[in-house]
């Protein structure tokens, strides 16, 4: 199988990151840690990658929202190489404040239909303050909702850690929500009694309609090993391996 090179972008504030490209490079890729401003000086490195991930943190401290500036450095200052990345047969992956950065740059819910997006596009959805009003960190179960994503192959329900203060996904009218059902978006969606931020339907991930790019609130790469699972000694697990492993290795196993 070939060995798909990963581009784990990180930004200031980022913290993430490393536990990240392990979960990748424990699934047979080849990851590589850049500093944003390293691409603003070549964009042209992201031809080099089969995958862009955006790790979770909290760039720039989320001073102007979460993930607003880094959001913003994608979507002017990347545009022309983002945008040969999104429409050629590649991965992008945004989780926690990777999803906020993703969406506020306009890469999801659409992907590279509609981005990058004119100045008067208005957005038909955004990640806000939780319901409770704080930053909230527990573990969540969640569903797949029957979507087209690549990162969630053969996974029907999964159990992650979230930790964030911006994850409740809110929508201008109906028909954006009736539109991602329509075009199998809705990837993730806790369950009802696990919605920890009031999310709409309880929607934990999105996905653009190619299934290529995924968002994601919860933390994958912090349940890799059964060991970080909060009753692993209580379950005892019959494999070394953590539910969100899968999601990396899915993502790898694509280009083989």
């Amino acid at each position: 199988m070939p060995t798909p090179r990963v581009l784990v972008l990180r930004a200031p504030g980022t913290n993430c990151d490393f536990e990240t490209a392990f979960a990748f490079d424990s699934c047979g890729a080849r990851s590589e840690r850049m500093h944003l401003f390293r691409l603003l000086e070549q964009p042209a490195r992201l031809d080099e990658f089969q995958i862009l991930c955006i790790p979770g943190g909290f760039s720039y401290g989320d001073d102007v929202g979460a993930g607003a500036i880094f959001g913003g450095q994608l979507e002017y200052r990347l545009g022309d190489a983002l945008h040969r990345f999104l429409i050629s047969d590649r991965l992008v992956l945004g989780i926690c404040n990777g999803f906020q950065v993703l969406m506020r740059a306009g890469i999801l819910p659409d992907g590279p239909e509609n981005w990058p997006r004119r100045a008067a596009t208005l957005p038909g959805a955004t990640l806000t303050w939780n319901d409770n009003g704080r930053y909230t960190a527990k573990w969540v179960r969640m569903r797949t909702a029957g979507s087209s994503s690549v990162f969630l192959k053969g996974i029907d329900d999964i159990y992650l850690p979230m930790a964030h203060g911006e994850g409740k996904i809110a929508i201008r009218d109906e028909q954006v929500l009736a539109r991602w059902h329509d075009r199998r978006q809705i990837a993730l969606q806790y369950l009802p009694e696990d919605n920890p931020n009031g999310s709409i339907a309880d929607i934990a991930g999105l996905c653009d309609p190619s299934g290529r790019v995924l968002g994601l609130m919860p933390h994958p790469e912090r349940h890799i090993f059964s060991t970080q699972h909060p009753h692993w000694t209580r379950n005892r697990p019959t494999t070394d391996e953590g539910a969100g492993l899968k999601l990396f290795r899915n993502a790898v196993e694509y280009f083989g």
